[in-house]
């Protein structure tokens, strides 16, 4: 099956604690209806403006990082999906920039999933963006699914 057939579930993934229950119940949705999850880790400017070659050097450990964090999650995805996720490193002032970007780019992303944060510590910036400004990205509307970042397997399995 080509990927441009495939209906894509797109995941920011962050280092806060809901991304997993955000990529988990996007690996089960991804596997009950035969698509595919992509990831997306945005690397933020760092405002350091002395020399370019420290500059160059921070660019590369970011990038590093960022497909760390992406290549210990793919082995989730792999294992739940039976597929590999498609990995997008952005450079963006912000997320909401980079969201923009990417699912402007890509027609293929269906849907953004997202976990509000557990434990009542409000909805998070990403989801107060989303609720004040909506969901338009540039010409797309693309549908975001939001779910307690505090569901469990057995909960997840349920729903998705």
């Amino acid at each position: 099956m080509s990927s441009t057939s495939q209906r894509k579930f797109l995941v920011v993934a962050d280092d806060t604690p809901e991304f997993q229950t955000a990529l988990r119940f996007a690996c089960r949705r991804a596997r009950s209806t035969g698509g595919h999850v992509a990831l997306l880790r945005v690397i933020e400017p760092e405002y350091f403006e002395h020399w370019s070659g420290v500059r160059e050097e921070i660019d590369r450990q970011a990038r590093e990082e960022a497909e760390a964090v992406l290549q210990k999650s793919a082995e989730l995805v792999q294992a739940e999906t039976g597929q590999p996720p498609e990995f997008i490193i952005k450079h963006a002032e912000n997320v909401r920039a980079a969201l923009r970007e990417v699912i402007g780019a890509d027609p293929d992303i269906k849907i953004m999933v997202l976990a509000a944060a557990a434990g009542g510590r409000g909805p998070g910036p990403l989801v107060a963006s989303l609720a004040k400004e909506g969901v338009t990205w540039g010409a797309r509307k693309v549908p975001v699914t939001l779910v307690p970042g505090d569901l469990t397997d057995d909960e997840i399995a349920d729903l998705a």
